[in-house]
């Protein structure tokens, strides 16, 4: 496996945080002083929680390591600017490690595996940052905001920080999520890497549902299968949460430790909640109820008992599964919504707005290279939606073609209608964390693009809730994630709308929602989609009819 390459992080990382400075510091000595995560523990017991590495002293160091500490040293003009010292603090081996857990690694084999200058125990932590200290008197010394989402400094070196030192927060964090916004290749094959298994988790779920609509999956019957427990190649997935377990499951048979976030399991119309992971989601049975006879049944072992001895079957509706694992500390993000019940096909609504989903996908990859702004990308999704909501009759179409007409594609826009079935952004960078280096994403100040309803640009209500508001440029890695979602809280504002056909909404309500996300990177002139599970709706009822 390759280094991971720490120390052009650090060059990237310090180059940044001197643009940052004021210019009468920026000739001045760089101290960078980062602590690692800890391992945690569940609240008020000695059991341990699973760890993960901070993704910003992972991004300087490449160490997994729990408790460590890492120093950088740096200054414009010198040496250093060029080959900073990055010097690595890891815990010594304790006899407690090697009877209750992994031992962190001996200085000899860390040194082979870390990007850095030098590797030393914990204990030369003191003695070192005091040398340092001394050695350069005038040096800022950078740490990260002293907040929850970050590790904080234990007090024997903020008081050693305290006797004198120059020390600030305000630089570091900016600096960082500058230097991360754009991926190194190193970076992009760890990406790739997540991607490529959590696409193959996806279509597990969904070969899964197909298998059992062709009937394969009969021996969950308790009658054929006797005391025994099921075997995996008997699971059926009627809940949430057995989507999610099986989806989790598929990535941990290929290495990946973590998941880059909590798995999004909805089905029927909890489809609509965007984060259904929170608060007792991922808990649900699928829906069930009688099959019309314009539907077609569903087959096998979803058929079961309704207590009086007659047959129920799975409602046909979607499930809905936002979910990546990670790998080596970088992330993937995808979502797929597949057809369950209905023989493994969409309901007519159902595939309308799937189609109409996947057609504002086409429409954003098509505007993506570098130098186009994201929040027009994102317009643009929008303005698919609007088209194709008043081509289905959900919202009423244009009284004439005349552009000025009161119901045009602008109209809606402008009155911010299309934010009640789209409310969140296009997508959002992605990479070591899954909303990745917000700071640099979305800027206090979005000049580039103006906004209001006289300028074709829509409502302000469409761009509230947009993680990245940036020209593209080549190496960054972004989400493409558009839905359509039939929530009854935030259909609410827009019913009384003179643009909404209500009896028209109400055939599509049941469908709930459908999101299809992708992870892509942007290179010089254009894209390449990382994530390769398909997302066109023929493969998708074929794998979940079973029939592929």
């Amino acid at each position: 496996m390759a280094l991971y390459p720490a120390q052009k992080h650090v060059l990237k990382t310090c180059a940044k945080l001197v643009e940052l400075l004021p210019e009468t510091d920026r000739l001045k000595p760089q101290i960078l002083f980062l602590t690692s995560e800890v391992t945690p523990f569940r609240n008020d017991t000695d059991r341990e929680i699973a760890f993960r590495q901070e993704s910003n002293f992972f991004y300087l160091s490449g160490c997994h390591v729990p408790s460590s500490f890492l120093l950088v040293t740096y200054q414009a003009g010198t040496s250093l600017e060029q080959t900073p010292s990055v010097e690595l603090f890891i815990p010594e081996v304790e006899p407690a490690d090697l009877m209750w857990s992994v031992p962190p690694p001996n200085l000899d084999i860390a040194s082979k595996t870390h990007d850095v200058t030098k590797v030393a125990h914990t204990t030369a932590l003191t003695p070192t940052l005091t040398q340092l200290l001394a050695a350069f008197p005038s040096a800022l010394i950078h740490t990260l905001p002293p907040t929850s989402l970050f590790p904080t400094l234990p007090p024997q070196y903020r008081a050693l920080l305290g006797a004198g030192a120059n020390v600030t927060d305000a630089y570091l964090l900016g600096a960082l999520h500058r230097a991360r916004l754009l991926k190194t290749d190193p970076e992009i094959a760890l990406i790739r890497r997540a991607n490529a298994i959590s696409s193959r988790a996806h279509e597990v779920v969904m070969r899964v549902l197909g298998a059992a609509v062709k009937g394969a999956l009969r021996g969950q019957d308790p009658a054929s299968i006797g005391a025994r427990p099921a075997l995996p190649g008997e699971w059926l997935v009627e809940k949430e949460q057995e989507a999610e377990a099986l989806f989790v499951a598929s990535c941990r048979r290929e290495g990946a430790v973590h998941q880059a976030y909590l798995p999004i399991c909805a089905a029927s119309t909890r489809a609509a909640t965007l984060h259904y992971c929170c608060n007792g989601g991922n808990d649900k049975e699928f829906a069930w109820g009688p099959v019309g006879a314009h539907d077609r049944h569903n087959h096998g072992a979803f058929a079961q008992h309704d207590g009086q001895g007659g047959p129920r079957q799975l409602a046909p509706q979607v499930l809905l599964i936002d979910a990546g694992c990670e790998w080596s500390c970088y992330a993937s993000d995808i979502t797929r919504t597949m057809p369950v019940g209905n023989g493994g096909k969409f309901t007519p609504e159902a595939r309308a707005i799937y189609e109409l989903v996947h057609a504002m996908q086409k429409e954003a990859f098509s505007l993506l290279r570098p130098g186009v702004h994201w929040d027009a990308v994102h317009l643009a999704t929008h303005r698919v939606l609007v088209r194709g909501l008043q081509r289905l009759g959900i919202l009423k179409s244009p009284r004439s073609a005349n552009s000025g007409s009161w119901n045009a594609e602008e109209a809606p826009l402008a009155a911010g209608v299309s934010a009640a079935f789209y409310p969140h952004g296009l997508g959002h960078s992605l990479g070591m964390d899954v909303h990745d280096v917000p700071s640099a994403s979305k800027p206090a100040v979005n000049a580039t693009i103006p906004q209001g309803d006289d300028d074709g640009l829509g409502n302000e209500a469409i761009y509230a809730y947009l993680r990245l508001r940036l020209p593209l440029e080549e190496g960054m890695v972004v989400t493409v994630e558009p839905g359509c979602y039939f929530h009854r809280h935030l259909l609410a504002a827009v019913r009384d709308s003179k643009h909404v056909d209500l009896e028209v909404l109400r055939r599509y309500e049941s469908v709930g929602g459908v999101r299809i996300e992708d992870v892509v990177r942007i290179t010089a002139d254009g894209y390449e989609n990382l994530t390769t599970v398909p997302s066109d709706v023929q493969w998708i009822e074929g794998v979940c009819s079973g029939a592929l």
